[in-house]
Order: C-alpha cells, then sequence, then structure tokens
C-alpha cells in the first residue's frame, strides 16, 4: 500500500486569531449595536471549528449505497438526488432539446465595471438562435460571482491527486461548515450540465487565460470526469481507502460524456487561439464531442484598440456577430443529431489504454 504523506496542513488557529478573522467580517459600524449576539455567533462559530464540524446535519445513505450505514451529508445527498433526477430527464428522448450557455466573463453591470460584458451580449445572440431552433436553453452567467451576495464557488481541493474514488461525483468537499465555507454554487451547476444535451462556453480572454470565474468551475467540474458517484466506499474523506480502490482498479466514469459542445472565445490584443484549444482540449478529455469547426470561434474585437470603445466595435462588426450566431446554429444541429444518434464520434467504441 503506498503511503499517504501528512506535514503540509498548518495548526488550527488559536481563539484569538479566530477572533481577529471572524470579526473581519463585521467592521461596519452597524454590527456594534448587536456586539452581544454577535459575541455569542462567534462562540458558537468557534466550537464548530475547532470541533471540524464539516457536515453537522447527516442521513443514512440507504440503499444503492455500498455502506448502507454511513452518514452522508444530507446537502451531499440531495445534490446527489438531485442529479439522478436531471440525468432521467436528459435521456428521455421525448423530452426537449437542452443547451447550457454558459458566460465565461467576471464583468457585468451590476457592479465595479459599471457596466455589461460584450460576453454577456454574445450569450444574447446565440441564446435567440438556440430558441428560434426550438432549443431550451439555460443560461448560467458566471458573473454572478462578482455581483450577488454570499454567492461562491470554492476552489477545488484537489482529491483527485490523492487518489480518484476520492473525488466524488458531485463534490463532496464543500460546503465545509466547520470554515465557513459555503454558499457554494457548485451542486446547483452540476445539476445544469447533467440535464443539457448540448454546452456552449462564451468567454473573453484575461491575461491568456479563461476568468478566474470560469476557472473555478472547471476546476469543480474534474469529479465529472472519472469522479466517484459512492462516497461511502470511501467513507468519506478516507485516503487510505480511496488509494486502495484505485489501486484495485478504477473505471474512471465519465459522468458528462456525449453532450455536443461549442465554444465562443474573444479578446483584444492576444491569447485566444491558446485559451479556445484549452478549452477544447479539456471538452474533449471530458468525452464530449465537438459541433465541428464552425462551433469553434476565436476573435479579437476592436484588435489593439481603446477598451471605452470595444462595445461600438462590437456594434460595427456585423461578421463577427454573424460567426457567434453560426456556433449557436452548428451547436443545435449537433446537438439533434447526437439525440438521433446520427452525430458521428468515431472514435466512441475505441477504449484509452492509459485512462485517467
Amino acid at each position: 500500500m503506498t503511503a499517504v504523506r501528512k506535514g503540509q496542513a498548518p495548526a488550527k488557529l488559536e481563539r484569538n486569531e479566530f477572533h481577529l478573522v471572524f470579526r473581519r467580517s463585521f467592521m461596519d459600524p452597524a454590527f456594534e449595536e448587536v456586539g452581544s449576539a454577535l459575541a455569542a455567533v462567534e462562540e458558537v462559530a468557534w466550537n464548530n471549528y475547532s470541533n471540524s464540524h464539516k457536515a453537522p446535519v447527516t442521513v443514512k445513505a440507504g440503499p444503492g449505497f455500498a455502506d448502507p450505514d454511513y452518514d452522508l451529508s444530507v446537502e451531499w445527498k440531495d445534490a446527489h438526488d438531485r442529479l439522478l433526477a436531471a440525468e432521467s430527464v436528459q435521456k428521455d428522448p421525448a423530452t426537449r432539446s437542452r443547451v447550457l450557455l454558459i458566460n465565461g466573463a467576471a464583468r457585468n453591470d451590476g457592479t465595479c465595471p459599471g457596466e455589461m460584458s460584450k460576453t454577456y451580449r454574445m450569450t444574447v445572440l446565440a441564446r435567440e438562435v438556440l430558441e428560434a431552433q426550438g432549443v431550451e436553453v439555460d443560461v448560467l452567467d458566471l458573473s454572478l460571482l462578482t455581483s450577488d451576495y454570499d454567492r461562491h464557488i470554492h476552489p477545488c481541493k484537489a482529491c483527485v491527486s490523492t487518489a480518484m474514488p476520492l473525488c466524488h461525483w458531485p463534490c463532496s468537499c464543500y460546503p465545509n461548515h466547520s470554515l465557513h465555507q459555503t454558499n457554494d454554487w457548485m451542486n446547483e451547476i452540476y445539476e445544469k450540465w447533467v440535464a443539457a444535451h448540448g454546452i456552449l462556453i462564451v468567454t473573453p480572454v484575461y491575461w491568456y487565460q479563461t476568468p478566474a470565474v470560469l476557472k473555478l468551475m472547471i476546476d469543480r467540474l474534474v469529479c465529472a470526469d472519472g469522479g466517484n458517484p459512492d462516497p461511502t466506499t470511501t467513507h468519506g474523506k478516507k485516503a487510505e481507502q480511496a488509494k486502495a480502490l484505485e489501486l484495485a482498479g478504477w473505471d474512471y466514469p465519465k459522468h458528462l460524456a456525449n453532450r455536443a459542445y461549442g465554444l465562443i472565445v474573444h479578446g483584444d490584443v492576444a491569447g485566444i487561439e491558446g485559451t479556445r484549444r484549452g478549452l477544447s482540449d479539456w471538452l474533449d478529455w471530458m468525452g464530449l464531442i465537438d459541433a465541428g469547426s464552425m462551433a469553434r470561434l476565436d476573435r479579437y474585437i476592436g484588435y489593439f484598440e481603446s477598451y471605452a470603445e470595444s462595445h461600438d466595435v462590437m456594434d460595427r462588426d456585423l461578421n463577427f456577430q454573424e460567426e457567434v450566431r453560426n456556433v449557436a446554429r452548428a451547436l443545435g444541429m449537433a446537438v439533434g443529431e447526437a439525440r438521433a444518434g446520427q452525430l458521428s464520434a468515431p472514435n466512441r467504441a475505441l477504449r484509452s489504454p492509459r485512462p485517467k
């Protein structure tokens, strides 16, 4: 058995350090009027932290799990059940085709920039086309992470690098109530991905990369590619048990495979091709099927022109707007072909000699 390596994590905060960190969220003088109540809440939070109350409310796993008597987080169990329900609807040939349209920009006019993003405008163009094709569209606007109260996509903790079965589908790392890592958006986002027949990601380039709001979601989708749908097999986060499972042979299930996808990547100076290629490689790896060359778009808007006029430049670039529409058209057609069993995926029957 390979050893589990230890020694990186720091010690827990002492009580006074915890007090200082806790109070940083309540610097507004308005909280002084409820100081005694806040102190009581702090004491409860300290006890939860010091006693590691990650999942304070649990339920027995029940039938269908390797260990039916294991206590699962009620929040994880609810997410698990909703994914099963969404998958059942998604596979029903009688349901309408559904596309998840993802706005990957962090900017919107409800926060500091004071102006909507061009990416959002592109999602509107794509949505109009898809709906005209009779496709049901679910818009996921990741800019809400910057404008909504206490909305989060917490970062991936890389459980998969300890052992694939330790990475649960859906992710069981959050919420962690003892660390105040709550209000995580991903359970809702997982359900949106599972319910979709096609995925369309629209994103700008930030410093040669995808925006942080999009990358947070991408990292947390690692559990969709090989993740363990039964946390009772590892009894939560037992690294030794997960390593033993993987070494005994793991099949790396691809939970989102065979959905069609399209991409729209835009920038103003550099990085569009590398960003689009990275996104394509990621989606290909997860087993999604690209909707053809016209569904993978990378373009500059206002190349080396002023940021202040970028929306005006997009207004004038009618060819670019039509290319955006073509991505949506291609994806809509690909979804229809995929559901009819007509979308070509020549390597579908091949099995990788090195799955991971």
